[in-house]
């Protein structure tokens, strides 16, 4: 998509005014269908810095990901957490991961996610 989906750019200006990260979305970027929650850049970046900042080997790097100061303008990208790409009957990672998606390469997306169930 060349230009980002004015409500899609819309949705990810909510979460990040609300600081809330409960919106459930499913999204196509390249071909590959990702499925999570969004969150608030800050919160994401947060989170990405502690997971790095635990590890041994990628522990210099989560001064890049600490949350900064920014100015209002609006979103262009989202920003998932607890987040899988579906792969056939499998999400990956099965725990969840944090992902970043430019607004202007997602193609299709759907409010809510998908979650698949053994039965």
């Amino acid at each position: 998509m060349s230009k980002p989906d004015e409500l899609l750019v819309d949705i990810a200006a909510t979460v990040e005014s609300g600081q809330s990260n409960q919106m459930s979305l499913t999204v196509v970027v390249g071909g590959a269908v990702l499925t999570g929650r969004l969150a608030p850049e800050a919160l994401w970046r947060q989170r990405v810095s502690e997971v790095l900042t635990d590890s041994a080997r990628l522990g210099e790097f989560s001064g890049i990901f600490s949350p900064s100061e920014r100015k209002e303008t609006p979103p262009t990208h989202l920003h998932f957490h607890l987040a899988r790409i579906l792969q056939g009957t499998v999400g990956i990672p099965e725990t969840g991961g944090m992902y970043r998606v430019a607004l202007a390469d997602v193609s299709a997306w759907t409010v809510g996610d998908f979650s698949y169930f053994d039965h």
